[in-house]
């Protein structure tokens, strides 16, 4: 298994003591974090893209390439792109330029995104939405990977003999198909033989589960071989305690107070943007967030993998509005404690093998 940090950059008040931090320094805060990530081991850094409700990430090329000048090894993705409200033009060429400044260290993860307002900000049709995250994406996909591109769709004016630069700096970063709740984009990803990030955070882990079982079933249906079929899988927030009731007593009301503070009542009832597990106890017992003692963790990110078959587990440790401090010490305890007995239990060779894919 290999391991990721994501943060979606949330910026709202905590919970509890409702301080907000200002922008510049919840930024900060997001930049330091992934330093933190590499010294501890950690494969990947992610960073979200949302242009709605409470967060400050409308610009993950910014922050992933400050974050690409402070660091040397650590992989560079999004969480996700979201790829049906942008010009693939534009993101063919933001991207390659990060590309070629982390020198290869860049993935990318597309998708439609997970709030609802962003395409009217863009003037755009949301009933649109899975037309133009195909046609955007296979136009990304052609920019990436050819020179004196020919184009004509539905969405953007036509391209003659386009090449994008900088061209990526080694070939085309992988694409991975951020994927929550519809099966388009597993579809979408076994078509064109890219690996699937599942979102992992709000439902239960059945939801997942299909998504992740359509994707192989496709993938192998058009024709790859299925050993490639590459999954990842997020979780919907970190915490860590010495024991089991250390974990309830310790952030039981921060975790309620924070699904309280998260609720979105103009969207109840729709899959993925409201957790069903309301209280903490619950969040442990069948949620996808990774609370409890450091056993308690392990157990269930094992009994996930053996439901998904993944290769990637991406953690979040900033959903709760903890100090900078407090997630330096839950990230270091998961690389210490948590990671060390997943890696030997569910080994997996992706980043290990050139040309694997």
């Amino acid at each position: 298994m290999k391991f990721q940090v994501l943060s979606i950059v949330h910026h709202s008040p905590h919970p509890l003591t409702g301080e907000l931090l200002s922008a510049a320094d919840r930024l900060e805060q997001v930049v330091t974090l992934g330093e933190t990530a590499e010294r501890l081991g950690f494969d990947a850094y992610a960073v979200g893209e949302r242009h709605a409700g409470a967060f400050l990430s409308s610009s993950p090329t910014v922050l992933l390439s400050a974050l690409a000048a402070r660091t040397s090894r650590i992989r560079l993705l999004t969480g996700v792109t979201v790829v049906a409200i942008l010009d693939p033009v534009r993101v063919a060429e933001d991207y390659a330029t990060l590309d070629q400044l982390s020198r290869g260290r860049l993935e990318l993860v597309v998708g439609k995104g997970a709030e609802a307002g962003h395409f009217d900000l863009f003037g755009l049709d949301e009933e649109r939405q899975w037309d133009l995250q195909k046609e955007k994406y296979e136009l990304l996909r052609r920019l990436w990977t050819e020179e004196g591109v020919d184009w004509e769709g539905e969405f953007r004016p036509p391209l003659k003999n386009v090449t994008t630069v900088p061209r990526p700096y080694a070939g085309p970063p992988r694409i991975w198909h951020g994927s929550a709740t519809s099966l388009r984009s597993p579809e979408l990803a076994a078509k064109h033989g890219d690996p699937l990030f599942t979102a992992n955070a709000i439902q239960p882990r059945e939801a997942y589960a299909r998504l992740i079982a359509h994707y192989r079933e496709k993938f192998e249906e058009y024709g790859h071989d299925p050993a490639h079929a590459r999954v990842a899988a997020g979780s919907g927030g970190l915490l860590i305690a010495d024991t089991p009731g250390r974990a309830v007593s310790r952030y039981k009301e921060l975790y309620e107070a924070k699904v309280r503070q998260s609720f979105k009542p103009h969207l109840e009832g729709r899959a993925g943007y409201n957790t069903p597990f309301r209280t903490i106890e619950d969040a442990i017992a069948d949620g996808p967030q990774l609370i409890g003692s450091p056993q308690q963790i392990i157990d269930k990110i094992l009994g996930y993998h053996e439901h998904y078959g993944h290769d990637l587990q991406s953690v979040t440790v900033d959903t709760f509005g903890q100090s900078t401090a407090e997630q330096t010490e839950t990230l270091q305890r998961f690389a210490e404690e948590v990671a060390p007995v997943v890696r030997r239990e569910a080994p997996s060779t992706l980043w290990e093998e050139r040309g694997e894919e």
